[in-house]
């Protein structure tokens, strides 16, 4: 138990709410508040001209379709098949389970960096993956399978991003499906509910502010991806540049005010986005609670 009661005083194992409180706002502040302050001081000093010149160029407009689109749509695959990988690891046993439970969280440990070379030499027109769609290898002559350019492309972003947010959707997930009791499933089969109707109308809304969390937490991620993004990806303006590899350019060109104005929009928009999310994810949980009460 957290607390005892002694007459009418209770007794905490932490410290008091007011220095508890205390703590976690100098520590959100040091970490997170004063950087993000610090963002918008910057910016602040660019006239409104400046700064829409920078943030609504057509270079900056490219960066943003294809950061944003490339993020969504990988966090979204995830939230398919994480889920799928999810339930594999929660209801079935079978050999190596252990393996393939800890290969969810390798690209949690592995460098961004060291990500982002081993995917482009996977996936590169003599990699071991690419070679199957280069239009030059015997296998694409054999099996005739599609000419497709992986590395290099925007679909090289795509995987990269789809690599890096896969552990997010997982391990949300797999706590909330291992919680959900079997007998609610034997309950609904006894009821005449086939399994995608068990799937859908039971177990499907249990697992929604879950999945919801992790789909949120993959596209932040996915967002603010630079290392593996910069290896797998030709880096061409207008075609292939992300949003966090121009801020690097306008950095190296000592361009601080028109950097912090893209990180700015950024923010801005993945804020909106993340607490759209969860409002969704408030609505799905107090919807649950409803409809189980």
């Amino acid at each position: 138990m957290a607390t005892r009661q002694l007459g009418a005083k209770k007794f905490r194992v932490l410290p008091g709410f007011k220095l508890t409180l205390g703590y976690t706002l100098l520590y959100l502040g040091l970490i997170v508040l004063i950087p993000l302050a610090a963002t918008f001081i910057k910016t602040s000093t660019l006239t409104w001209a400046q700064f829409w010149s920078s943030v609504a160029s057509p270079q900056a407009l490219a960066s943003y379709r294809l950061s944003f689109g490339a993020s969504f749509f990988a966090a979204l695959i995830n939230a398919i098949f994480g889920l799928i990988v999810a339930w594999v690891l929660v209801r079935y046993q079978f050999w190596g389970k252990r393996l393939v439970d800890a290969l969810v969280d390798l690209p949690f440990a592995l460098p961004t960096a060291v990500a982002g070379i081993t995917l482009a030499t996977l996936y590169a027109e003599n990699g071991w993956l690419g070679q199957f769609f280069s239009s030059t290898s015997a296998w694409h002559l054999t099996l005739h399978l599609p000419v497709i350019k992986i590395s290099y492309t925007r679909l090289g972003v795509f995987v990269a991003l789809t690599f890096i947010g896969l552990p997010f959707i997982v391990r949300t997930v797999q706590p909330v499906l291992a919680d959900i009791d079997a007998e609610l499933e034997e309950a609904a089969a006894s009821l005449g509910a086939n399994r995608w109707q068990t799937f859908w109308r039971v177990i499907f809304p249990m697992l929604t502010p879950a999945l919801l969390t992790g789909f949120a937490l993959a596209f932040a991620r996915a967002l603010g991806e630079y290392g593996s993004v910069v290896f797998i990806s030709s880096n061409i303006p207008m075609k292939t540049q992300i949003t966090p590899l121009l801020i690097m350019t306008k950095l190296e060109e000592f361009d601080y005010a028109g950097a912090t104005a893209l990180a700015v929009v950024m923010l801005v928009i993945s804020f909106a986005l993340l607490l759209t999310i969860n409002v969704l994810q408030w609505w799905a949980n107090r919807y649950n609670t409803s409809t189980l009460s």
